[in-house]
């Protein structure tokens, strides 16, 4: 058994059983990857995979109960590198953080800019994906945190902590008649097109329950991944936008105006996350303890450490 045949087991399941991909994102080939299978099943004495003459279409029993062994080794594989970066040069390395524009272009920036000066020395990476996405890299280790609204706490393999709250807000061109509603309704908003975020972002998911609760369908022509494409679309006169409320300032959208909603949406929590049972060097931890005070460095700890319930 060696770690090559582990790297294959999981890669296989995360390529969904395609041994051409598995091949070719570990750099092998087709050949020496069933090889590989083969020699790890022979040496188990079980099969791990169903298969249907060549092609492998899921696990066995067997199969299902080593991928999690599989998962546990590589990932303290991966710890014990770090551990040993951690204390072989604490003040250089590389931090990637996986998170969605908003956050990055809102909520990050400060952070970031901290962070740079107590650790100049430290690559730091922001990747711009989605929700689902940051899950997938986080768990397959492309990224080190995860920052976002959706899907980060629904994934079980992932310890999440509260990073702040934010509301919705509607956005309009100066002189818009909503400018003028002392408290602007569901159906009163109904009545205009929407510009909003894509469904699975910033959101969204609030937004339409909230109109699904009213029994109202609204008339969403544009459906954008970020906040400065809809305003862009709303200063052109093409509808009413609904963005978080964080991505307006009265200076930098002087012809647009920020309506009060928090009477019609839901309150939003934006979330920090890592992989649970991962090993996070101190700049790590210190990036997250920049992002709120209340994540120190042991409260971080115990939790990635603390089973999952």
């Amino acid at each position: 058994m060696n770690f090559q045949q582990l790297r294959i087991i999981r890669e296989t399941v995360r390529r969904s059983f395609n041994l051409t991909e598995v091949a070719n994102a570990l750099h092998t080939s087709q050949s020496g990857v069933s090889k590989h299978i083969k020699d790890l099943e022979d040496e188990l004495g079980v099969e791990l995979f169903v298969r249907k003459g060549k092609r492998l279409l899921g696990l066995t029993e067997p199969g299902q109960e080593l991928v999690g062994i599989v998962e546990r080794i590589l990932l303290d594989t991966q710890n014990i590198k770090k551990l040993g970066e951690q204390f072989s040069n604490k003040e250089k390395g590389r931090l990637a953080v996986a998170t969605t524009h908003t956050q990055a272009r809102y909520a990050l920036p400060k952070v970031v800019t901290a962070f740079k000066k107590e650790f100049p020395k430290v690559n730091l990476v922001l990747h711009e994906a989605g929700p689902t996405e940051i899950v997938s890299m986080l768990l397959n280790g492309q990224a080190d945190i995860g920052v976002a609204t959706e899907a980060l706490q629904d994934a079980a393999e992932l310890v999440t902590f509260p990073y702040y709250s934010w509301h919705h807000g509607i956005v309009v061109p100066a002189g818009h008649p909503l400018e003028a509603e002392k408290k602007v309704s569901l159906e009163g908003l109904a009545e205009y097109p929407l510009v909003t975020y894509q469904q699975g972002f910033t959101g969204r998911g609030r937004i339409d329950n909230a109109f699904a609760a009213a029994g109202l369908e609204p008339e969403i022509i544009i459906a954008a991944l970020d906040a400065d494409v809809i305003k862009a679309y709303v200063e052109l006169g093409l509808g009413v936008g609904i963005i978080a409320s964080m991505a307006f300032d009265a200076a930098r959208d002087p012809g647009l105006r920020l309506l009060d909603a928090r009477h019609l949406f839901k309150e939003n929590t934006s979330r920090i996350a890592v992989r649970r049972g991962s090993y996070l060097r101190g700049y790590a931890l210190r990036f997250i303890e920049l992002c709120s005070a209340e994540l120190t460095e042991a409260r971080v700890k115990a939790s990635i450490d603390a089973p999952a319930d």
